[in-house]
Order: structure tokens, then sequence, then C-alpha cells
């Protein structure tokens, strides 16, 4: 059985390419450098990723068809990292962990093809001394990380009607059954 693939990878060829990871739209209700979809009603980028993230992470190979799977190769695994904090630290409650994972994806991380990022292999990096490039990686990076933590705490690993009992809601069983579940055998850091 094959490995689930973007749906964005037709639409990647209009968007802007820094290095080989192509800067997808995506709306968001934070503010930042990414462009916004043409219909904001169509399931964009991080959607995908957080719906292929449990079926995915069971492969141990993937073949990169386009631009947008390495987006969602990088998502991917940035929510695993994400799902791996919260274990950690169990007693968390949804405003907690949202706080936490926000400050973890607004922290510094390494970009595609600097030292230290896990799939140099796969991704390249914006040009040597291209500081544009790589500062618009950068906050295009930071803007997905961000929206993808506020999408994984609200909608899918903390359940809004669980919020009324005392101390906060668990994260969902469902979801941190993969917390060690490791994408292509790899994982971003931290």
């Amino acid at each position: 059985m094959p490995a689930y693939h973007s749906s964005w990878n037709d639409d990647a060829q209009g968007a802007r390419q820094v290095g080989n990871l192509a800067l997808l739209p995506f709306s968001s209700r934070i503010r930042g450098t990414a462009p916004t979809p043409a219909d904001t009603n169509q399931p964009d980028i991080i959607d995908e990723s957080l719906a292929l993230f449990r079926p995915n992470s069971l492969f141990r190979n993937f073949e990169i068809k386009g631009q947008a799977d390495r987006v969602l190769i990088y998502l991917i695994l940035f929510i695993g990292d994400c799902l791996g904090k919260i274990a950690q630290a169990r007693t968390w409650t949804s405003q907690d962990a949202l706080k936490h994972l926000t400050t973890h994806a607004l922290g510094h991380f390494a970009l595609p093809g600097e030292p230290g990022f896990p799939m140099n292999q796969v991704f390249q990096g914006p040009a040597a001394g291209d500081r544009v490039s790589s500062d618009a990686l950068r906050a295009y990076l930071v803007h997905a990380r961000q929206e993808t933590v506020l999408r994984l705490v609200e909608q899918h690993v903390y359940n809004p009607q669980d919020e009324s009992t005392a101390g906060g809601s668990k994260p969902s069983k469902w979801w941190m059954a993969f917390q060690k579940r490791r994408f292509m055998g790899k994982q971003l850091g931290s």
C-alpha cells in the first residue's frame, strides 16, 4: 500500500519556490507571510497534513511526487514533534499545550540545507548566501508551524467539549497513540 501524497502537487507549480520547497497558500487566523488561498473553503496544505499525519506516519518510505509533498513531509514531522512534547508534559490542558507549542513553533529551528536539519538528502535549502530567500523560507515555516499548532490543539488533539471539566481536557488517545511513530524514521529535533 503506497503512502498518501499531497493533492497540492499540481497546484504547486505556480507557487513561489525556495530551494525545492513550494510556499503554498493556506488560510490562517495568524498574521504571517503565507499567501492567501483563492478558495478558503477548500482544504489547504495544513488541513491535508493533519488529515494525512496518522496514515502516513505508518510508512518508512515515501516517494516524493512534487513540491507540495516536501511541505507535507515537513508538517508531518512537525506534528509528530508537537505530539511528543504533549506526551512529555502529561498534565497540559489545551491552553497549556497551545502556549507551549506556540513558543516551540516560534523558537529557533534548522532550515532545509542547514546542518542539523534531519532530511537534507530530500530537501534543498535556499542558495548559499541568499539571505532574502532564507528569510522568506523561515518566515513561511514559522507561519505554517504556528497555524499547524493552532489547528492541532483546537481541532484535533484536545476535545473542545471537555473544556468544562475541572482542569481542562486530556489529549485524545487516538492522536497520542501516534506520538512515538516516526514518519520515514525521522524527527525534526528536540
